[in-house]
This record gives structure tokens, C-alpha cells and sequence, in this order.
């Protein structure tokens, strides 16, 4: 049987994902330092309008409140025993919230990094990382998510683990990294390098892309490095709502409703066909991307100049991609000579 994310892809040119799901959870109280995961059980009235909120903004696809929900990063609040039973309660209430739906809704079980780096570099063996993954994916199917949604992941060994825990659960995947540094991972992998590691795994991702990053210039930067690849992958576009502030204690990030839309619009000019946002996103952007993905004509694919102008400067002159990828610009938008 086709997957529900797949059936959606198959009739539409482009999808909407959800927003951040970390900033709308502090803004509704939760406390730095705290394990969001916990809300699942603790405020599930909470967790059920946060993705309600997405909905009703137009979203076709929401995460799950399940990010962390792995033994590796719940050990550090003594509940690495709970993977499971905190992923599977995300995933039941994201069910409620897409059966009460009145359109087709994909609930994606959010998984995130371990948090640690594994061998043959770090300390973490790939048998247990896939053990981890196993533990939080199962989860998540049994709380019925429809797809599983790998994301901010920096290194290619993560992404093999994951994908092989995922086989052996029986769910579709996509999976996202995080281009942060001059265009690459935390551990230098380019969108090029992504494109290509993707095609490699036995059991490959339905759709790939980028999330989080450094703000959506550079993540549209990484999408046309995708677009670039020559896949035939469903790409996803994932960015922050533009570049995080401190304002009296607390994180605000400068996108407004409007730079978002022009974001959505370019991203799926870009090549991207599942759009969202990540840090900083809130109900209000996602409602105006859809509007700007419902009312824009498609157009041709933007030009790094045309990025910058609408988005802002880029955080770096190199894109990570070499003189083969797209073009350079210079931190205030013109392009290198």
C-alpha cells in the first residue's frame, strides 16, 4: 500500500510542513533546560495545540513532539528507559489531531540526532545507535505516525543508522540535515555529498532536504545544491524564520510573516516540493506561506542575488559546494567575481 506522504506527493506539486516546534513550546511555558518529551505525558492538551495550530494554519504535514525522544538524550534527565513510551504518546496525539482533520493530514514522527558522535570517529558503536533508533521509531509506529522524519543530523554515519533501524521497523522516512557551516554539516558534509550519500542506502529516504541552518538565505542555497544534484527525490526546504536575537532574556528571530512567504515561493522555485519552517516559525508565517504557495505563480529558479535581496545577506562566501556548485556571493549578496 502507498504511504499517505507519497499518495499526498503524487497529487500535489508542492506540500506544506509544520513550523518550530521547540520555540512555539517555550512560548506556551516550556523551561530551558527541560525535557520537551515530558509534555507528551505532563501538558498533552498543550502538545495537541501545538499541532493543532499547525493545521489550522494549512500545514499538510506535522511533526511530532519526539526529538529527543531517544535513550541517549533522555538519559541526561535519568529517563533513558522511556524512548519508547514518550514516542509513542507524541504520535498518538498528533493521531487524534489529523483524524479530526477535514483534509488529508501526514503525522511525521520527528527523530533526532543521538547527541553524540559515532565511531569510528566518536565513542558511540553504529550497533547501539541503530538500537536507539529502533527504540524510538517503533514507537512512533505504534503511536501511528505515518512517516518517520529524520532530522538535524550532521553526520553521514547517523543518517546509515537511522535508515537501517527504520527498515527493520517497517516505516517510509525522509530526513533532513542541518547546513550550518559555510554551506556544510557540522561534520562537512555539502548538500552535494548528502544527495549522493541518500542514493547509496539500501532502504533511501522518500524525500531529503534541509531544516534549521542559519537562516533560510543559506538554506535555499542548500536546495538548489539538491536541485543541482539531478535527484529525483522529493526535496524538503526547512528554514529558520530568519536569524535569532536576544531581546530582554529571551531568543526572537527577525522573519517576519512576509519574509516567509517570499522564503516558501523560492523554495519551491528552488526545487522543493515539501515547504516549512523550522526555529522561530509560528502559525502566523506558516498561514502566510500558504497563501504565497496558493497565489504565486511558479517561477524560475531564484538567483543567489535574488535570495539575498529578499531574504537577506548569506552567512558565509562559500557555499561548501566548490567552483562545481552554485554560484558564490559575497556576504552582502553580490555575487563573487
Amino acid at each position: 500500500m502507498t504511504d499517505a506522504l507519497s499518495k499526498l506527493l503524487a497529487k500535489r506539486d508542492w506540500l506544506l510542513a509544520d513550523g518550530g516546534i521547540g520555540t512555539s513550546l517555550f512560548s506556551m511555558g516550556l523551561t530551558p533546560g527541560d525535557a520537551p518529551e515530558f509534555w507528551n505525558e505532563t501538558h498533552p492538551d498543550r502538545i495537541r495545540a501545538l499541532y493543532q495550530g499547525a493545521v489550522d494554519a494549512g500545514s499538510d504535514i506535522f511533526l511530532t513532539n519526539s526529538f529527543g525522544a531517544n535513550a541517549a538524550r533522555l538519559k541526561l534527565h535519568g529517563a533513558a528507559p522511556r524512548a519508547r513510551a514518550l514516542s509513542r504518546s507524541a504520535a498518538e496525539l498528533g493521531r487524534e489531531v489529523a483524524e479530526s482533520a477535514r483534509r488529508p493530514v501526514v503525522v511525521a514522527g520527528s527523530v533526532g540526532p543521538t547527541g553524540e558522535i559515532l565511531a569510528p570517529i566518536g565513542p558511540l558503536p553504529h550497533a547501539l545507535a541503530v538500537e536507539m533508533f529502533e527504540e524510538t521509531a517503533a514507537g512512533l509506529k505504534e503511536g501511528g505516525a505515518d512517516v518517520l522524519w529524520l532530522e538535524t543530523i550532521s553526520a553521514p554515519e547517523e543518517v546509515s543508522a537511522a535508515a537501517e533501524a527504520f527498515a527493520t521497523v517497517g516505516l517510509p522516512w525522509c530526513c533532513t540535515m542541518s547546513f550550518d557551516t559555510a554551506g556544510r554539516t557540522m561534520m562537512g558534509l555539502t548538500a552535494a555529498d548528502f544527495a549522493r550519500l541518500v542514493e547509496t542506502l539500501p532502504a533511501p529516504p522518500i524525500a531529503f532536504g534541509a531544516n534549521c541552518g542559519t537562516g533560510p538565505s543559506d538554506l535555499l542555497r542548500s536546495v538548489l545544491g539538491f536541485a543541482a544534484s539531478g535527484t529525483e527525490r522529493p526535496i524538503i526546504a526547512k528554514g529558520n524564520a530568519g536569524i535569532p536575537r536576544y531581546e530582554n532574556g529571551e531568543l526572537h528571530y527577525d522573519g517576519t510573516p512576509e519574509v516567509m512567504a517570499d522564503y516558501a515561493v523560492m523554495a519551491r522555485d528552488a526545487g522543493a516540493r515539501i515547504i516549512g519552517g523550522c526555529c522561530g516559525t509560528t502559525p502566523e508565517h506558516l498561514r502566510a506561506m500558504r497563501a504565497a504557495l496558493e497565489s504565486r505563480p511558479l517561477g524560475p529558479r531564484p538567483t543567489l542575488e535574488l535570495i539575498a535581496s529578499k531574504l537577506g545577506a548569506f552567512s558565509s562566501e562559500s557555499d561548501g559546494l566548490g567552483e562545481d556548485g552554485p554560484q558564490r556571493v559575497r556576504r552582502g549578496g553580490r555575487r563573487r567575481s
